[in-house]
C-alpha cells in the first residue's frame, strides 16, 4: 500500500512519497456500483506496473453492490480483497471513506459528485471521479473549492474524460497547436446515439428510489445527456482552445421521449458556443432510436481541418496530410487513464484534473440552460448565478423527499423554451 503520512497544519492523512515505480500496492474503494462503476474499476484492476486491489465498495442499493462484487470477483479474483468491506445506503460512501485505502473511485450519479468529492478530499484520499463533476453551477463551485484543498494537501485527482489520455487526441492537439491547420476558425462536436434504459416503477417503491433507479432522466441527478455524456466532446474543444466559451445559444426538446417515465430531460440539443477571438463551436447531441449514430469532434482552420476521432489532418482540398497510426485507447475501454494515474502515483507525482473538468462540466451546464430557456446565455451569469438543482447532503434515506416530484397528473414538469 502507498505510504501515508500527516500533512503539517492539517487534520488530513494523505499519501506521500511513493517508493519506486511498481513497488507499491494501490488499494482502492468504489463508490457507485452500477454499470459505470464496474467498468471503470475493471479498467483500474487491469493496469500493468504494480499490484492494485479492491478493498471496499459502497452503493445505495444492495442489489447493485452484489452484482458488482460478483462481476469483479469473477473477472479479477486475485485482486478483490477476501475481507472486502461493503456498505449500503445513501451514507455508505462516508463509511467507506473511513477505511484505510489509497484511492476512491466515485461513479455514482453525478448529482452526488460534489458532495462525495468533497468528502473524499476531507478524508485524505486520492480520487478518480467520473465525468461530469456536477449537474449545476453551485456544484461546480463546490468541486473547485475541494479541488483547491486537494492540491494544498498533495492529493491526486483524475476525472474520467479519457480522451485527454488517448495518444491520437494528444497528437492531434499538438499538431493543431503547431499550426497544422492554420488558425482554428470553428469546430463541430457531436454525440448522437441511442436511448437509455427505463426501469419501471415498482410497488412500494418510494419516489426517491424510483428516481435513483432512473437517474439518467432527472436533471438533478444526471444534468441531462448534454451534461452527462456530451461533456466528453465539449471537453476536447475546451482543451484545444485552452479555455471555455463566453456565451452560447441553442435549442432542444422532447421529440420521442415524452412520457413521465422519461423524467424531465430532452432527447436532443443543438448549441452554438462562442469563444474569445471569434471561434465558434457547433454542438449537437441526440438520443433517439433509429437515427444515424455519430460521435466525434472536428476542427476547421484557415489551412485545413482535423478529425480527432479518426486521427487525421486534411488540407483545404481534402487531402490527408497526416494520419495517426495508434489505435483509439477507448477500444481498450479507457484503461490508459488509470495506467497514467497509477504510474504517476508510484513515482510520487500528484496529477490534478479537477479544474479543467469543472470548466468543461460548466460548459455543458451553460448549454443546457440555453436549450431549456431559448435565451442567449453568458458564461459569467451561468457560472455565478446558475441555480442549485438539489441539496444532496440533506438526503439520508430512501424515504426522504427528492427535489423533484410528479405533478397531479403524474408527469414531471418539463422546461419550456421561452418560459423557463
Amino acid at each position: 500500500m502507498l505510504a501515508g503520512g500527516a500533512i503539517a497544519g492539517s487534520n488530513l492523512s494523505v499519501a506521500k512519497g511513493a517508493h519506486a515505480f511498481g513497488s507499491d500496492r494501490i488499494e482502492i474503494g468504489l463508490v457507485g456500483c452500477g454499470s459505470r462503476g464496474i467498468a471503470v474499476t475493471r479498467q483500474a484492476l487491469a493496469t500493468l506496473g504494480g499490484d492494485v486491489r479492491l478493498v471496499a465498495m459502497a452503493d445505495v442499493f444492495k442489489s447493485n453492490l452484489h452484482t458488482a462484487y460478483r462481476t469483479l470477483k469473477g473477472k479479477h479474483p486475485s485482486q478483490v480483497a477476501p475481507d472486502l468491506h461493503r456498505y449500503v445506503g445513501l451514507r455508505g460512501f462516508s463509511e467507506l471513506l473511513q477505511d484505510d485505502l489509497d484511492l476512491v473511485i466515485l461513479a455514482t450519479p453525478p448529482g452526488f459528485r460534489p458532495q462525495h468529492f468533497e468528502a473524499a478530499v476531507d478524508a485524505g484520499k486520492h480520487v478518480f471521479m467520473e465525468k461530469p463533476v456536477a449537474t449545476d453551477a453551485p456544484g461546480v463551485h463546490r468541486v473547485l473549492a475541494a479541488s483547491h484543498r486537494a492540491q494544498e494537501n498533495g492529493l491526486a485527482v483524475q476525472v474520467g474524460l479519457q480522451r485527454r489520455h488517448e495518444p491520437r487526441y494528444r497528437q492531434c492537439i499538438d499538431r493543431i497547436r503547431s499550426g497544422a491547420i492554420g488558425d482554428p476558425i470553428f469546430a463541430r462536436a457531436v454525440w448522437n446515439g441511442g436511448v437509455m434504459r427505463v426501469h419501471p416503477r415498482e410497488p412500494q417503491q418510494t419516489e426517491l428510489e424510483y428516481q435513483l433507479r432512473n437517474w439518467y432522466y432527472f436533471n438533478w441527478l444526471s444534468g441531462d445527456h448534454l451534461v452527462e455524456q456530451h461533456v466528453h466532446n465539449l471537453d476536447v474543444i475546451n482543451w484545444l482552445m485552452d479555455g471555455h466559451p463566453t456565451e452560447c445559444q441553442g435549442q432542444g426538446g422532447r421529440e420521442v421521449r415524452k412520457g413521465p417515465e422519461h423524467g424531465q430531460i430532452f432527447d436532443h440539443h443543438a448549441v452554438e458556443y462562442s469563444y474569445p477571438d471569434g471561434f465558434k463551436l457547433l454542438s449537437q447531441c441526440r438520443q433517439i432510436q433509429g437515427c444515424t449514430r455519430m460521435i466525434g469532434e472536428q476542427v476547421y482552420g484557415t489551412a485545413g481541418s482535423c478529425d480527432f476521432g479518426l486521427g487525421t489532418i486534411l488540407d483545404r482540398q481534402g487531402r490527408v496530410r497526416w494520419r495517426c497510426d495508434s489505435k483509439p485507447v477507448r477500444d481498450d475501454q479507457g484503461r490508459q487513464q488509470f495506467q497514467d494515474l497509477f504510474a504517476a502515483l508510484r513515482c510520487g507525482e500528484r496529477p490534478h484534473e479537477a479544474a479543467y473538468a469543472a470548466e468543461s462540466t460548466m460548459t455543458a451546464i451553460m448549454g443546457r440552460i440555453a436549450t431549456y430557456s431559448g435565451k442567449l446565455v453568458n458564461w459569467d451569469d451561468a457560472f455565478h448565478r446558475g441555480p442549485q438543482l438539489a441539496d444532496t447532503d440533506a438526503l439520508g434515506s430512501l424515504d426522504d423527499t427528492p427535489p423533484v416530484l410528479p405533478n397531479r397528473t403524474g408527469d414531471y414538469d418539463i422546461p419550456v423554451p421561452g418560459q423557463s
